[in-house]
């Protein structure tokens, strides 16, 4: 962050006053130059002559370093929220597609069951048919032996 230099040149220029103008439409803000203008000592305030011009500019180049740093570390705050809004995304539509894949394989699960069971009534239903039919036949044979049964006695 902000350790790259920059390939701008910006180039000063005193007016009569005695204060700087940027050049080549860089933007200062208010506090920037208000800082610019307090003196570095603490003893108290300096003619403003007996700041150099090499001092001056160095301190605005500073100053410009810190707040192209605080722009860098903005513009990566945002690409990082904008990273988590899609990662945020991505996981709910990756979720999503899991929880109808999931769904789907219950549905077909159920499908399968279903389709056993009616299976299974289907052939408990013949075999009850076949037991009852068999049934009815032994009961003809018994009838048919008794009556047999009978007539030899009878003989």
């Amino acid at each position: 962050m902000g350790g790259g230099g920059s390939t701008r040149r910006v180039t000063f220029e005193a007016d009569d006053n005695d204060n700087i103008t940027v050049v080549k439409g860089v933007r200062l803000s208010d506090s920037l130059i208000d800082r610019m203008k307090e003196p570095s000592s603490p003893a108290g305030r300096q003619p403003r002559s007996s700041v150099s011009n090499e001092e001056l500019k160095k301190r605005i180049a500073e100053e410009l370093a810190l707040e192209r740093a605080r722009r860098d570390s903005e513009a990566q705050k945002r690409r990082l929220k904008q990273e988590q809004m899609f990662v945020r995304d991505e996981f709910g539509k990756l979720l999503e597609r899991e929880r109808l894949s999931s769904n789907e394989h219950l549905t077909r699960a159920i499908l399968r069951e279903r389709a056993a069971t009616e299976e299974e009534r289907q052939k408990a239903q013949r075999f009850a048919r076949q037991l009852e039919e068999k049934d009815r036949e032994l009961r003809k044979h018994d009838a048919y032996y008794k009556e047999q049964l009978a007539r030899l006695e009878e003989r």
